[in-house]
């Protein structure tokens, strides 16, 4: 698709900014605190071995643990910087040969899928992908092309509400007023945030029964010191956690967390 995002000039960025330390912990917990409870044995060792797929995987952080779980994993991205991040992260768990990398767009892959006639994934991750391309709706009916019946999706994407919330608390009306919400080049805020009832209208009219939505970072990313934001990880993380899925908080998460099962033919 045009103008969906490479990040060939931000894989290392989004290495040490968005995944390392707690941010990518809580990010971590969330998801598998939601897996275990919705797919009992996912991450299990050994677990009954399923066919993974990590759509848009970059660096392979969820992709790793199932793998490590005894899973099937492919991992596919567009960029060649995030997946030679994603080798490295798999060679020094010494489980290089426990996935398959493809250079791959997700529409390609897709549409390889159906014209091979090959068999579609029972799990699918898209993590962090739809807020980065030019036509989400499109991409999350081509994750149902990569989805056997009974199959689940596990879907996150960057939630707009946060980043209106967090300009507010920082004063900076005129970004508001103005709906200025796209990052710019090189920024590491997405092309494309996302409102997160638009996204639940497209997953309704898709053929998904919706298991759980949880917030990641519900109030990790107000806390403005430094210093206060780090005093207590593992009592930050537990209520990151206990949070994830109230509301208000969950609708205030920096990205959402959508867990979901195709529905059987």
């Amino acid at each position: 698709m045009t103008n969906d995002r490479n990040f060939d000039d931000l894989a290392k960025r989004f290495k040490r900014n968005v995944y390392g330390g707690l941010k990518g912990d809580i990010r971590q917990a969330v998801i598998k605190r939601d897996f275990e409870e919705f797919i009992p044995g996912i991450l299990s060792v050994p677990a009954p071995r399923q066919r993974v797929l990590d759509a848009g995987g970059g660096q392979g952080q969820m992709a790793l643990p199932l793998a490590q779980a005894g899973h099937e994993v492919t991992l596919c991205d567009i960029s060649g910087e995030m997946l030679q991040l994603a080798r490295e992260r798999f060679e020094l768990a010494g489980m290089k040969q426990a996935i398959t990398i493809r250079q791959s767009s997700i529409q390609t892959l897709a549409d390889d899928v159906v014209k091979e006639n090959a068999a579609p994934y029972d799990l699918v991750m898209c993590h962090a992908v739809l807020e980065w391309v030019a036509a989400p709706e499109v991409l999350l009916q081509s994750l149902m092309q990569l989805l056997q019946p009974g199959g689940f999706v596990s879907l996150t994407f960057y939630n707009v509400n946060s980043l209106i919330y967090k300009n507010l608390l920082r004063t900076n009306f005129k970004k508001i007023q103005r709906r200025e919400f796209t990052g710019y080049r090189g920024s590491l805020t997405p092309t494309n945030p996302l409102q997160p009832e638009q996204v639940y209208e497209w997953l309704q009219a898709l053929p998904l029964q919706t298991l759980c939505r949880s917030g990641i970072r519900v109030f990790h990313d107000y806390i403005f010191n430094q210093e206060d934001r780090e005093r207590e990880p593992g009592a930050l993380l537990a209520l990151e956690l206990e949070m994830s899925r109230r509301e208000p908080y969950r609708s205030l998460g920096r990205y959402i967390h959508v867990l979901a099962q195709k529905r059987e033919a």
